[in-house]
């Protein structure tokens, strides 16, 4: 057992707490700092996130989707069983609207694209995603240029994950030859070290209230 905890990573918690930006009686929109895991990591120091900070205050604040570690924006918590239930089968319908902004490796040349490059763990490089025709699940992502720096050489571009795969953001620009900037897990050690954050957010959340029956967008724009 000790073994197998020597090989987990151990995450440095942010200071950063999170941001609650839309609150009432069954459902939160928080938005969650970078380095900050979503839920405890399965090594024992990792059990600072930001579900035990929500329930140190909202004592029945559940998960129903995660963004990764690396990844800073917007998160539906709900607070009662009848939100996580309705906000679940929202997701499983891919009814929930997301978009993100990353900054990109490189000059992007089209103007948008659909990537459509299916998804399977890297069983030999492990947390790590890979594209695999063979196995991979199907991943899709809507991707746009919002604005490029030909003196740095990057791309500002707008993600809509059209389905939910772990990594699926960082995998798919990285197929297209253009990784997010500070990506640690798939950049080359210079994309790792040109930012000292993961530059993807998750900035825009759209989904249908589960009492009210009303389409909530809650927004919140990046740091970067």
């Amino acid at each position: 057992m000790a073994d197998a905890i020597e090989t987990l990573a151990k995450l440095q918690a942010s200071s950063e707490n999170y941001d609650i930006l839309y609150q009432d009686d069954i459902v939160l929109v928080v938005n969650k700092p970078a380095k900050l895991l979503t839920v405890p990591g399965r090594h024992p120091d990792n059990a600072d996130c930001l579900i035990s900070r929500l329930q140190r205050e909202f004592l029945s604040a559940s998960i129903v989707h995660r963004l990764d570690y690396d990844t800073s924006g917007l998160l539906i918590i709900p607070l009662t069983k009848r939100a996580l239930s309705d906000i679940s089968k929202q997701f499983q319908a891919r009814t929930v609207v997301k978009q993100y902004i990353a900054v990109v490796d490189g000059i992007i040349k089209a103007d948008s694209q659909r990537i459509d490059l299916p998804l399977a763990a890297d069983l030999e490089n492990r947390p790590c995603y890979k594209v695999c025709q063979q196995s991979g699940k199907p991943s899709v992502t809507d991707m746009k240029v919002i604005s490029r720096d030909l003196q740095l050489q990057q791309t500002r571009v707008q993600l809509n994950p059209i389905t939910g795969r772990s990594h699926q953001l960082r995998v798919h620009m990285q197929a297209l030859g253009h990784t997010i900037l500070g990506d640690s897990l798939y950049g080359t050690k210079a994309i790792a070290e040109a930012s000292p954050r993961l530059l993807l957010h998750a900035e825009q959340i759209q989904f249908t209230h589960p009492l009210t029956g009303k389409s909530l967008n809650i927004n919140a724009a990046p740091d970067f």
